[in-house]
């Protein structure tokens, strides 16, 4: 039975838009390695790399879970191939696999650090942790993962804001100097950035989180009610998701001295507030990569295993989970994220053209169809 096209549950559009912020904010953003490494790194033009990833995400995040609803793929792969063509669809395809799992290795690597940080202990405590919950919550799989990581989301975001807010709030005059002392961070190698300016570290990181987004939000797209619903929960989900980075990136830049450095950045605001808010932050940390890493294992996992309920998935599931766990706690979480987002994020940025050239061809001058489309309605009769 066909879907309504206009029924729209709210409920439904917060958890959807919750579930992307789930996955946005991982490791790199609820420490603040993130923020600092693409944004608050680029001084002054680090606000106009948020407003250029917000235009950006309302593009990327409206396709993606539009062409979900209308299409309902039903293997991963066939996303990459409806933008890009057979072949280098099929090339973006296995890019994203890899480059998705070598994320999961920064939430392991990420998680390690968070409880290192301010507990003391090994690395290996946080990450064991985080791939353990990871890997039972997967077991149910996809379906179960949205219910349980997409009312985490807002939470998570409006926690984000205030921390941020707090920030600023500690510290005002900060953010009128803090430009002026980045140049000397970045050269003494305490404050790292992901490109040489402020609008290539954007296109990267809109690649990158392109790769985490398209097979799951076009998922997600379709299991919506409808397309309206799942518009909304996309644009509701950005929307808080760039507020959150705005404020965030401004109480971090308030303190810059405090945090440069620093493995967790947010850890140290936190603790600036009251010693019992760093406390409380650790587990939030924790959960938020929690709600990411387990979108970045099913990905791969979920590409090679399509049906859930499988031997193969389980099996696989196990084998990918205890290799990005040992992966990751073998390597420090700030030079991972360093290399892994930026690197494949320029990759990744290369997909957003040919969305856009699709998107143009199909929906304005309405003179093509991707090849996929045509090839599933002839298997389907």
């Amino acid at each position: 039975m066909e879907k309504n096209n206009n029924k729209v549950s709210v409920w439904r559009v917060i958890i959807m838009g919750g579930a992307l912020i789930g996955l946005l904010i991982g490791s790199g953003f609820t420490t603040g390695q993130e923020i600092m490494q693409y944004f608050v790194a680029f001084g002054t033009g680090g606000y106009a790399a948020i407003i250029m990833m917000f235009v950006l995400f309302v593009y990327v995040g409206i396709s993606f879970v539009t062409v979900g609803a209308e299409q309902k793929f039903e293997e991963p792969k066939n996303i990459y191939q409806y933008y890009c063509g057979k072949y280098i669809g099929t090339f973006f395809d296995y890019f994203s696999v890899i480059f998705i799992f070598m994320s999961f290795w920064v939430m392991v690597a990420g998680a390690g650090a968070v409880f290192n940080q301010q507990y003391g202990v090994p690395t290996w405590v946080g990450g064991s942790a985080l791939g353990a919950i990871t890997l039972l919550t997967l077991y149910f799989g996809f379906s179960r993962l949205v219910d349980i990581i997409g009312p985490i989301g807002p939470f998570v975001s409006v926690l984000a804001i205030l921390l941020g807010i707090s920030g600023i709030m500690m510290n005002p005059g900060g953010l009128a100097t803090f430009a002026a002392q980045v140049p000397a961070l970045v050269e003494e190698g305490n404050v790292l950035q992901a490109s040489t300016n402020w609008f290539m570290a954007c296109a990267s990181y809109v690649g990158f989180c392109m790769m985490w987004l398209a097979v799951f939000m076009t998922n997600m797209g379709a299991k919506a009610n409808s397309k309206k619903e799942a518009i909304y929960g996309s644009i509701f989900g950005i929307s808080l998701y760039s507020l959150a980075a705005l404020l965030m990136m401004l109480g971090l830049s308030a303190n810059l001295g405090e945090v440069a450095g620093a493995a967790i950045p947010t850890l140290i605001l936190a603790k600036k507030i009251t010693p019992a808010l760093a406390v409380i932050y650790t587990i939030i940390v924790f959960t938020q990569i929690y709600t990411t890493a387990g979108p970045l294992l099913w990905t791969p996992v979920k590409r090679f295993a399509p049906d859930e309920k499988s031997n193969r998935y389980h099996i696989l599931l196990v084998i990918l989970g205890v290799i990005g766990i040992i992966i990751g706690l073998n390597v420090p979480f700030a030079k991972l994220l360093n290399v892994v987002y930026v690197i494949n994020g320029y990759v990744g940025f290369l997909m957003f053209f040919l969305m856009v050239i699709t998107d143009v061809r199909t929906r304005i001058f309405k003179n093509y169809i991707p090849r996929i489309v045509t090839e599933l309605k002839n298997v389907a009769k």
